[in-house]
């Protein structure tokens, strides 16, 4: 396997699950790659080049190369490039040598995985660079498809963009259907608190509604779909006692005036939710 490695991650298990979907395991007639059983001999051998026809931020190669492992585990893999790497059109990314077959069968499920990663992670340094701020964070949000969490993630660190909540466990966001059944910022906000929760982020799309939550003990705020002006206002209000974060209506047009207002954060979710996939190819040659 891959030496890739991802703290809540099972790579195996993901690579695994993958293939089967694509061999269609389980299904009549499944479990195999019809056309390359029927078209390769089993002891033919490849040499593949993978590269990008984009410039690209590279996210996603070890995951990749564990899908050929997976298939052929003696298969000869050369990483030529570094996940977090700016990379030209036209760079190889990674060099292979090994079973024709496995290298066939494995090909759409290892593209796809470095496509979609690479992607994020290029659309990430998209709005790094647009927002120009260096004392304002990127974040990403929890708008990921189910089951790559971890990875697009991944790749959002990849793109030079840090990480919001992971999930639902390790940080309460109260928001608006949140505050509409305690009945008020104040009240949702001080119930997180009673319940011993440390990190509180409350969305407020008002001005008002600032003091309340922060009164209550709000640890962060998130600033929802405030126009640069209002923003501005919102953080001199809050004076530092908390983080902020601007959130919502922000694309790589707005994302610069939305940063230079003072906020400490900046999320985004179509980082994850709709990043194009990166134009990466792989060309093979027989031996």
């Amino acid at each position: 396997m891959s030496a890739f490695t991802l703290p809540g991650f099972d790579l195996d298990t993901f690579v695994r699950d993958t293939l089967a979907e694509d061999l269609g395991e389980g299904l009549p007639g499944g479990g195999r790659d019809v056309t390359s059983e029927s078209v390769i001999p089993a002891g033919a051998r490849f040499a593949g080049v993978m590269d990008t026809r984009d410039t690209i931020e590279v996210a996603g190669l070890g995951v990749a190369e564990a899908f050929f492992r997976a298939l052929d585990p003696e298969m000869t893999t050369e990483l030529l490039v570094a996940d977090g790497e700016s990379v030209a059109a036209g760079t190889d990314l990674m060099r292979l040598e090994g079973n024709a077959r496995a290298m066939l069968t494995a090909e759409r499920s290892a593209l796809n995985t470095v496509q979609h990663l690479s992607g994020i992670a290029t659309m990430v340094a998209q709005y790094v660079r647009a927002m120009d701020n260096p004392d304002c964070t990127l974040l990403d949000t929890r708008k990921t498809i189910p089951g790559l969490r971890q990875l697009e993630k991944y790749a959002v660190r990849m793109g030079g963009g840090s990480n919001h909540r992971m999930g639902l466990w390790d940080a309460a966001m109260i928001k608006d259907n949140h505050v509409l059944v305690a009945g008020s910022v104040g009240e949702a906000v001080r119930r997180a608190v009673a319940a011993g929760v440390n990190d509180i982020i409350c969305e407020v799309d008002r001005i008002d509604q600032i003091e309340p939550a922060l009164a209550a003990g709000a640890t962060r705020l998130l600033l929802d779909n405030m126009e640069p002006d209002m923003l501005r206002e919102a953080v001199n209000l809050v004076a530092g006692r908390v983080p902020t974060e601007a959130s919502g209506g922000i694309n790589l047009d707005t994302i610069r005036a939305k940063a230079a207002t003072g906020v400490d954060f900046v999320s985004v979710g179509r980082l994850t939710q709709s990043a194009p996939a990166a134009d990466i190819g792989l060309d093979f040659t027989p031996l």
